[in-house]
C-alpha cells in the first residue's frame, strides 16, 4: 500500500514540476518581449533626441597659460 501512495505521490509531484516550467517559460518570453518593447523605444527616443538624452551637460574646462 505504501509502494501505491509514493508512486502517486511522485506522480503529482512530476505534474507540478511540468507546470511550474511552463508557467515559468510563459515568464520568459513575456520578460523578453517587454525588453524588446523598451529597448524599442530607447532606440526611438535617443534618434529624435539626436542621442542626447540622459547626458550631462559639461562646460569645458578654462586653461591659463603659464606663458
Amino acid at each position: 500500500m505504501g509502494a501505491v501512495v509514493s508512486c502517486f505521490s511522485a506522480i503529482l509531484e512530476s505534474i507540478g514540476v511540468c507546470l511550474m516550467s511552463i508557467v515559468h517559460g510563459i515568464g520568459s518570453i513575456f520578460q523578453a518581449i517587454i525588453a524588446g518593447i523598451v529597448s524599442l523605444f530607447a532606440i526611438i527616443i535617443s534618434c529624435l533626441t539626436c542621442g542626447h538624452t540622459g547626458r550631462r551637460r559639461t562646460r569645458p574646462m578654462a586653461t591659463t597659460s603659464a606663458v
